[in-house]
């Protein structure tokens, strides 16, 4: 029989709130958002009328007790196995995130946020599908309390044993200092014009100014400077006038993307931060252990806007390295990192900015502790010429029926008849590209990685762990049938969730699968004839 006092007791993980001063930096937030609203009410508006001056200050008024609202509302706490979040006051929310789910840790500190020493803490999980994310953001927290979230959170051997202390402890010492794997490089600038994003940005930001000078009633003819230019480009030939406007455009939007390369990717940093009890690393490229990392890749980035990309090497599934078009022709790439909990976006889980494409492997190879031949640059297997004649075929047909409906409209419509000749410059152009899609088609198996490319105007790489591989799909249209070939999808939970090797022979794609996981295809394989051909990939 035991007494009440030797009952064990079970400690409750108190809840916690947000960091008081989003009491301030909230509302702030807030009215920057409505400050266009505010100043075209006032610009707008009628003399004498008091409404413009009230509904701004309304707006403002309501803006300042919702951020209150938000605060009193928001609790959250962290217990041995589980990360729990409660908001909402009229719509209330529950959310919890096993801790063995959690995947990425990201904090962000935008400029305001940065001004009072906060950092927003989103966690990113793993779901049930692998094209679906789960996780949770913390808006927001102090500098100090978003890095300890960070270190905790992704300690693997935390888990389950409670909530821990602020600092080390004999049980959890503190870290091994932190391997630098890369750092920013201003001649990286160069390929900043190279990249779409950067040029949609551009034009994003123009589009809006434009936008905010209609919404005030200002044209920008009413500068004089722009008035002047404007009238000299009327009074000169079509030609000189479209050259010139092209080159200032060219200029701004090169311009503009360096800004934005430079905003992005000011301060950036990967590091590799060693569990203590972690296998040894050495920078040079080679590994003590042939198994999976045990610490976190980290990559730091920003000016105004600074954020902190944490990723568990124990969850890294693997690597791509991305070439567009412009970025290729430029000899640049850019590696990404393959993880659930990792935003869709074409920056989630960028591990380095826009650089010199042997850069970019070496960054890829790195943060998997590989060699880069056993990865992103390991040789490929060549895919049948009958994916030569598919490409050719795909490219060439519709580029000659639009070849052919120009001469059509130009024999119908006099003033489109001198477009005929030119037109028939797309069927080389069209054949150009398809060889450049042949060209760029290659899969291997390696030790631990199935390795793949395919793409032309955005040729990918990817190297993915064999044990990561969940599944496979085969899918085979009628054409495909008819050539003998069959595009294989590896289905990871990582990533975008499947990874195609683009019309490889129908026999070689079911190998492949069986040799990249061995077992998992048996019961399919054993039911195949003998007659059927299977190539060792092994």
């Amino acid at each position: 029989m035991t007494s009440d006092t030797d009952a064990p007791t079970t400690i409750e993980t108190p809840w916690r709130r947000l960091d008081k001063r989003m009491l301030v930096v909230s509302p702030i937030a807030g009215l920057v958002r409505l400050l266009p609203v505010a100043v075209i009410l006032l610009v707008t508006g009628q003399r004498g009328d008091p409404m413009r001056l009230w509904i701004p200050l309304g707006i403002g008024v309501l803006v300042v007790i919702g951020g209150v609202v938000r605060w009193r509302t928001t609790q959250y706490r962290i217990t041995g196995d589980r990360v729990e979040l409660h908001t909402g006051w009229l719509r209330r929310q529950r959310r919890s995130v096993p801790r063995d789910r959690i995947r990425t840790v990201d904090l962000t500190a935008k400029l305001l946020h940065r001004i009072f020493g906060l950092s927003v803490v989103h966690i990113g999980a793993a779901s049930g599908s692998p094209t679906e994310n789960a996780g949770l953001t913390l808006d927001a927290v102090s500098k100090a309390e978003a890095d300890r979230l960070r270190r905790e959170l992704l300690d693997r051997s935390l888990i389950a044993s409670g909530p821990t202390a602020t600092g080390p402890t004999a049980d959890h010492p503190a870290p091994p200092p932190a391997t630098e794997l890369a750092r920013l490089r201003w001649s990286w600038l160069r390929f900043a014009p190279l990249t779409f994003s950067a040029i949609a940005g551009v034009g994003a930001i123009g589009a809006a100014v434009f936008n905010l000078f209609g919404e005030l009633g200002v044209s920008p003819r009413d500068i004089s400077a722009v008035d002047d230019a404007a009238d000299r480009l009327t009074t000169t030939p079509i030609w000189v006038a479209v050259a010139v406007l092209a080159a200032l455009l060219l200029v701004v939007a090169v311009i503009g993307a360096m800004v934005l390369f430079a905003e992005r990717w000011f301060g950036y940093q990967l590091t590799r931060e060693a569990a203590a009890d972690g296998p040894g690393w050495d920078p040079a490229g080679a590994t003590a252990s042939t198994g999976i990392g045990t610490g976190t890749l980290r990559v730091r980035r920003g000016l105004l806007t600074r954020r902190s990309l944490s990723v568990s090497e124990q969850r890294l599934r693997g690597v791509e390295v991305v070439e567009p078009l412009l970025l290729r022709a430029g000899h640049g790439a850019y590696s990404k990192a393959l993880s659930t909990g990792l935003t869709r976006s074409a920056q989630g889980g960028a591990l380095q900015p826009p650089c010199p494409r042997a850069e970019a492997h070496r960054v890829a190879a790195a943060a998997l502790r590989e060699h880069q031949h056993e990865v992103t640059l390991a040789p490929l297997r060549r895919h049948p010429r009958a994916a030569l004649r598919r490409r050719l075929t795909r490219a060439l047909a519709p580029t000659a029926v639009l070849v052919a409906g120009v001469f059509a409209a130009g024999a119908a419509v006099p003033v489109l008849a001198g477009l005929g000749l030119p037109s028939l410059l797309l069927l080389p152009l069209a054949g150009l590209v398809a060889l450049d899609r042949y060209r760029n088609l290659g899969h291997e198996l390696t030790t631990r990685y199935l390795v793949s490319r395919h793409g032309s105007v955005q040729r990918r790489t990817v190297a993915l762990q064999r044990a990561g591989v969940i599944g496979w799909t085969f899918r085979q249209s009628l054409f495909q049938r008819r050539a003998g070939l069959v595009a294989v999808e590896a289905i990871t939970a990582a990533g975008a969730g499947g990874y195609e090797v683009l019309d490889i022979a129908a026999a070689d794609g079911v190998a492949l699968a069986d040799a990249a996981v061995p077992h998992l295809l048996t019961p399919f394989l054993a039911a195949a004839t003998p007659e059927e051909p299977q190539l060792d990939h092994r």
